[in-house]
């Protein structure tokens, strides 16, 4: 089930998340309406995708659960690859999986541009192709040093390498495309689970960006 929707507003030098508009400011009790642009309530981008419609995509999610159902920041992690037609690669103990569900809730790192037309048109053979390696049979399986991040990166340079292009570390490809957007998502998990045992969450603002 998909969550409500978190919205933002301004008011004497706060920020109010809440799931619904209020008409009076909860920290100061004073109407809302009329305030200015700043007291206006906007909603939250979710950082969040249904995997499965995120085409050519690298995707991540809580090996168990979902980020918005109960994850707390430590869990393990699992990462996998999408196809044109959003079924998800991954690799872990058992082997290579092919996911047309379970992945419906996640991170999402779009990996080919709209105007890459001819990885476009191959992606899918050479993402099953790159599958069908003996790397990645059960038994090559190594929590640490030979798992689903492995894997998904393995591919990832070597598509990079058929297109004349650098390999990407580990490091380099999560701090330039992951770190990111879990920053992102671990502030939204945050507001979420306040929310969920309260109506208002009142963060101060920085004195610079106190407008009302």
């Amino acid at each position: 089930m998909e969550a409500a929707a978190i919205l933002r507003l301004r008011h004497c030098g706060a920020a109010i998340f809440c799931r619904r508009a209020p008409l009076l400011c909860p920290a100061c009790g004073r109407p809302l309406r009329g305030a200015g642009l700043p007291a206006a309530p906007v909603r939250l981008p979710c950082p969040f995708r249904h995997g499965h419609r995120q085409p050519r995509a690298f995707l991540l999610r809580p090996s168990a659960g979902s980020f918005l159902g109960g994850y707390d920041g430590n869990s393990d992690l699992h990462v996998g690859i999408t196809s044109t037609q959003g079924v998800v690669y991954n690799y872990n103990e058992e082997g290579i999986h092919r996911d047309e569900t379970g992945w419906e809730q996640c991170i999402s790192v779009p990996l080919v541009q709209p105007d890459m037309f001819g990885l476009r048109q191959q992606w899918d053979h050479l993402l099953e192709e790159f599958s069908m390696g003996e790397e990645w049979l059960p038994h090559r399986y190594e929590e640490r040093d030979h798992n689903c991040y492995t894997y998904a990166l393995a591919f990832i340079n070597s598509v990079l390498t058929a297109q004349g292009k650098q390999q990407m570390s580990k490091s380099e490809f999560t701090e330039k495309f992951v770190i990111p957007q879990t920053k992102n998502a671990s502030k939204y998990i945050t507001l979420h689970q306040e929310l969920t045992t309260k109506e208002f969450y009142i963060v101060p603002l920085p004195d610079q960006e106190k407008q009302c």
